[in-house]
C-alpha cells in the first residue's frame, strides 16, 4: 500500500510534506504554538548535527551509538539501492537502517528472487529496505533535500541535519509506543510486530482529536493510520501528531507529541483500549 497523494519513488515514508515543513519550523523555532493535547510521548527537536555514527535518542535527548556499526549499514543501505541520480549538493549520503519490520504478506519468507521483485509493504519504494533484518532504511539528508526541491517546498541544505533526525525519531517512537501496546498480545510466537502498510491524511481529524479542539486543545497537524501484522492478524492504529509551545529550555525549540493507539474499527481494538 502506497501512502495516498505521495508518487515522489524517492521519499516514500509515513510522514507528508505538511508534517516535514513542521518540523521545519521547529528547526528553526520562528512560530508560536498554541497548547497540545495532552500525551505521554513527547518530541525534542535535537539541536545539533548528528555524528555519523550516533543516532538522535528521544529519550535521553542526546546523540546515542547506533546498534550496529555505521559502516555495516552504510554498506548495506547502498547495496540495496545504487545512487542513481547526481549529486547536487554537498549533503550526507548516509542513510539509517530503523528499527521497524518490514510485514510480507505470504506465510513463508520470501526468496531472494521474491524479495527483490516486491516493493516493502512500507511504501518506501526506491528508498530500500535492509536485506538481512527486512527492516525499513530511512532517506539520507540528500535524498530528503532534494525530495522536498522538486516538490517545490522551501528547504534549506542547512536545515536537514535537523530535519532528517526528527523524521527517523518520529517514526521510532511511533514504533516503540506501538510495540508498548503489542506486548503480551501473541506477537512474541512470530518474531515481534512487524508493519503491513501505512497512510496520512492530515486533514481527517479522528473522533478524540476532534473533541480535543472542542475543549480547548490545538488540532494535531497530521494523522497517520498504520496497519500492524501481529502473526498474520492484522490490527489497525492511530496516530495523532501534536506540536506544544516553546518550554524555554535548551535544545527543546518545540516540542512534538504523538498520541499512538490502536484504532475503535474491531472488537481487538476495542479490548485493547479497554485493557481487555
Amino acid at each position: 500500500m502506497r501512502p495516498e497523494g505521495n508518487d515522489d519513488p524517492e521519499l516514500k515514508c509515513p510522514v507528508d510534506h505538511q508534517t516535514r515543513e513542521k518540523w521545519l519550523e521547529a528547526a528553526k523555532a520562528k512560530k508560536a504554538q498554541l497548547p497540545a493535547a495532552p500525551s505521554p510521548s513527547p518530541l525534542p527537536t535535537p539541536s545539533s548535527p548528528p555524528p555519523l555514527d550516533l543516532r538522535f535518542s528521544l529519550d535521553s535527548l542526546t546523540w546515542q551509538p547506533r546498534s550496529a556499526p555505521p559502516s555495516a549499514l552504510s554498506a548495506s543501505a547502498s547495496a540495496s539501492t545504487p545512487n542513481k541520480k547526481p549529486k547536487l549538493l554537498s549533503l550526507s549520503q548516509d542513510r539509517e537502517i530503523s528499527t521497524i519490520p518490514r510485514a510480507f504478506s505470504e506465510a513463508r519468507p520470501p526468496n531472494a528472487a521474491e524479495r527483490a521483485a516486491m516493493p516493502p509493504a512500507n511504501a518506501q519504494g526506491d528508498t530500500g529496505h535492509d536485506r538481512e533484518s527486512g527492516n525499513w532504511i530511512y532517506p539520507s539528508q540528500e535524498m530528503f533535500f532534494n525530495a522536498m526541491k522538486r516538490k517545490g517546498h522551501e528547504a534549506q541544505a542547512q536545515d536537514m541535519s535537523s530535519i532528517v533526525p526528527i523524521h527517523n525519531a518520529v517514526n521510532e517512537r511511533a514504533w516503540a509506543e506501538i510495540k508498548r501496546w503489542e506486548e503480551g498480545r501473541g506477537s512474541e510466537a512470530c518474531g515481534g510486530p512487524k508493519l503491513v502498510s501505512f497512510s496520512g491524511d492530515s486533514k481527517a481529524l479522528t473522533p478524540k482529536a476532534r473533541w480535543n479542539s472542542l475543549v480547548g486543545y490545538a488540532a494535531p497537524f497530521d494523522r497517520h493510520d498504520w496497519v500492524v501484522d501481529r502473526c498474520g492478524k492484522h490490527v489497525d492504529y492511530v496516530i495523532d501528531f501534536y506540536s506544544g509551545k516553546n518550554e524555554g529550555l535548551a535544545g527543546k525549540s518545540l516540542n512534538f507529541y504523538l498520541d499512538v493507539r490502536p484504532k475503535l474499527n474491531t472488537w481487538e481494538g476495542v479490548k485493547m483500549r479497554v485493557g481487555l
